[in-house]
C-alpha cells in the first residue's frame, strides 16, 4: 500500500493559500483519479484507489499544520506502511514558485508540518514533493506570506506545478522514486542549491 500525503491547514479562510499547496495537489489527484477524499480517520481525510496494480491511499491531515504528524503516523502505523511507501507533498520557501522537486529523505527544514511528521514517524527518511512558493523580500514576515494568496503572475505556475506532482506521484508508485527524481527533478530556472539540498546530498 501507497499512502499519499498533502499538508495544509482546514478551513475556507485557508483554501488556495501558499501553505496549502499540498491540500491543492491531493484535490487534483482526486479529480484525476476519480476518488474522492472524506473518509475521516486518524486525525485525517483519506481516500483510497488502485492503479499500477498498488492500493493508493490519499491523505489530508485534518489538525493544523503544526501537528501533521499525528495524523501521518496514525495512518502509518494503523495500515502499516512502509517508511519507503509514504510520500509527503508540502510548500517550500526555499523553491522558486512553480518549481517542484523530489527528495528521497531529509530534514524538515523550516516546514513546521514536516518537523512534526517527522517527530511523530522517528524518522526522516521517507520520500517527498516540494512545490516551490518562493519567499518574500521582508523574510520577517513569513506567517503572513505563506498564509496569503498567490499573486495573479504566480497562478499559472503553480497550477502547472500542481500537474507535474501529479506525475510525479505517478512515476513514484509504478517506477519507485529514483525514476521519479530523474524525471521530475529538471530545474526551469537554474539556481543554486538550498542549504537543504546541500545538506541531502552530503
Amino acid at each position: 500500500m501507497y499512502l499519499i500525503v498533502g499538508l495544509g491547514n482546514i478551513g475556507s479562510k485557508y483554501d488556495m493559500t501558499r501553505h496549502n499547496m499540498g491540500f491543492q495537489a491531493i484535490e487534483h489527484l482526486s479529480e484525476k483519479k476519480g476518488v474522492t477524499v472524506n473518509k475521516k480517520e486518524k486525525n485525517g481525510l483519506t481516500g483510497v484507489y488502485r492503479e499500477f496494480g498498488e492500493k493508493i491511499m490519499l491523505a489530508k491531515p485534518t489538525t493544523f499544520m503544526n501537528n501533521s504528524g499525528l495524523c501521518v503516523s496514525g495512518l502509518v502505523n494503523f495500515y502499516e506502511v512502509p517508511l519507503e511507501n509514504l510520500l509527503v507533498i508540502y510548500d517550500d520557501i526555499d523553491l522558486v514558485p512553480g518549481d517542484v522537486r523530489i527528495r528521497q529523505h531529509g530534514s524538515g527544514g523550516t516546514h513546521n508540518g514536516m518537523r512534526s511528521i517527522i517527530q511523530s514517524l522517528g524518522s526522516q527518511d521517507f520520500p517527498r514533493i516540494r512545490i516551490g512558493i518562493g519567499k518574500p523580500e521582508d523574510c520577517s514576515d513569513l506567517v503572513n506570506y505563506v498564509l496569503g494568496r498567490f499573486a495573479k503572475s504566480e497562478l499559472l505556475p503553480m497550477e502547472d506545478a500542481v500537474i507535474e506532482v501529479s506525475k510525479g506521484v505517478d512515476y513514484f508508485v509504478k517506477d519507485g522514486v529514483d525514476l521519479a527524481m530523474n524525471q521530475i527533478n529538471v530545474r526551469k530556472n537554474p539556481e543554486k542549491p538550498t542549504t537543504t539540498e546541500i545538506e541531502e546530498n552530503n
